[in-house]
């Protein structure tokens, strides 16, 4: 390294980095898991009746035969289009993601079925169990809520208009389900559609040569747009329940499991970020401590709040990341690719922040999250910067040509020029108020 580039990381601020050397800023929802529900078939009774009254016939029998009927439609779907079903190994600790991106790769598929997962995964399912009547005192069958490892099936799919995704069925009655997408993807996708040059970054973009309408697109990602995806692939895909259930009002409700928010800010070389990066974690170890957190998060929090709070320094493989934690969500801040600065807002709960699970929440969730990525952004720019004040000092104690005239500088510690000083801070504001 040269003694300009030496001169240039010392003497080089965060706010400096981010306002000089930042060259596309994007906001948007990265990863999305969405839990897929039938809420009139989450309770024993609901379920008893949901047997006895709609299909009128006794659930001890007819339970295990459900669970076989489910997996004869996904067998019997995936040879008449013909998907590959695949189990994944759990023991040898197979990452699925890993496994769909090499079928992407040998199957560039822009609106489809990749292929048809199995494993097996902790979950609540009802089991037929006994107890005693109320009324009778007799024992007689009922329903508990268990949790034990049963089969999932994964479908692994891409959509036109969203990407790769994936939306995975519990085989044991009730079915729930769930729904992963990725904000960065659809962005992707709609920018192909449209015929604007990108050039992407690992879950992100890089450079477009359109921002203002990537700006769009990104926030065009409504909740609207996520259920009309879930209905699209609800007709396309084997279901668990018949036309007759569904006519009867047992349909799924799609509910905010996990939500990642995220702002990705691209430096104009890898040496900016880098300068930011290593200024940023010596700075703002202690941003996790509740008083910082209440600024960023902006909600009060009460000296009674049981959570932990925390700024964490977490390095994996080389590179470190800080992580502030608020209850039971977090926000994480990382170099990406050596290009670019990830500030990401991971939701875990929606009730962290007072919203409901609901999809319609969404809107309002997204306001409050990239809201807070901002603040702590603000506040690391206001953060006491040791070599700015550095850089002050040496102007004001080394001469100086102002104006083409000479001026000599202060000597700290000489008498006569504290004197000054004081004066001047005393006579700052007249008796008047004025200047």
């Amino acid at each position: 390294m040269s003694i300009n580039q030496s001169a240039a990381r010392i003497n080089t601020s965060v706010a400096e980095v981010l306002d000089r050397h930042v060259v596309l800023t994007v906001e948007s929802l990265d990863r999305i898991s969405l839990s897929a529900i039938v809420p009139r078939l989450q309770i024993e009774k609901n379920v008893a009746a949901f047997f006895l009254c709609h299909r009128q016939v006794f659930f001890v029998k007819e339970l295990a035969r459900l669970t076989r009927d489910f997996g004869a439609r996904v067998a019997e779907f995936a040879e008449t289009e013909g998907v590959p079903c695949i189990a994944f190994e759990t023991k040898a600790k197979q990452r699925k993601e890993d496994v769909a991106a090499e079928h992407r790769r040998r199957n560039p598929l822009r609106d489809g079925v990749l292929f048809i997962g199995k494993a097996q995964k902790k979950a609540f399912f009802l089991r037929v169990t006994k107890t005693k009547s109320n009324t009778t005192g007799h024992t007689i069958p009922w329903l508990t809520k268990r949790t034990a490892m049963v089969n999932h099936y994964y479908f692994y799919c891409v959509d036109e208009n969203f990407g790769p995704f994936f939306i995975k069925y519990c085989s044991y009655f009730p079915y729930n389900a769930r729904l992963c997408l990725n904000g960065h993807e659809y962005c992707k996708r709609q920018l192909e559609k449209e015929g604007i040059e990108y050039q992407p970054l690992e879950n992100g973009v890089l450079s477009c040569a359109n921002p203002r309408r990537l700006h769009e697109i990104c926030d065009g990602l409504t909740a609207g747009r996520i259920q009309a995806l879930w209905n699209k692939w609800q007709a396309r895909l084997p279901q668990p329940f018949t036309d007759d259930d569904r006519c009867a009002g047992f349909v799924y409700d799609v509910f905010l499991q996990q939500v990642e928010f995220s702002r990705t800010q691209v430096f104009d070389r890898p040496l900016s970020g880098r300068l930011f990066f290593e200024q940023m974690l010596r700075d703002n170890l202690d941003l996790g401590r509740p008083d910082n957190l209440q600024l960023i998060f902006d909600k009060c929090i009460p000296r009674t709040t049981k959570t932990r709070f925390r700024t964490r320094l977490i390095t994996e493989h080389v590179i470190p990341s800080l992580w502030l934690d608020h209850k039971s969500s977090s926000i994480k801040q990382y170099f990406k690719e050596g290009r670019a600065l990830r500030t990401e807002l991971t939701v875990n709960t929606p009730r962290d922040f007072g919203f409901g699970k609901a999809l319609t929440n969404l809107a309002g969730l997204r306001q409050v999250a990239f809201a807070a990525n901002r603040r702590l952004l603000h506040a690391q720019q206001l953060n006491h910067d040791p070599t700015l004040g550095d850089d002050e000092f040496r102007t004001l104690t080394t001469p100086q040509v102002i104006a083409g005239q000479c001026v000599s500088g202060l000597r700290f510690g000489d008498t006569t020029v504290l004197a000054v000083l004081t004066a001047l801070i005393m006579f700052r504001y007249t008796s008047r108020g004025q200047d």
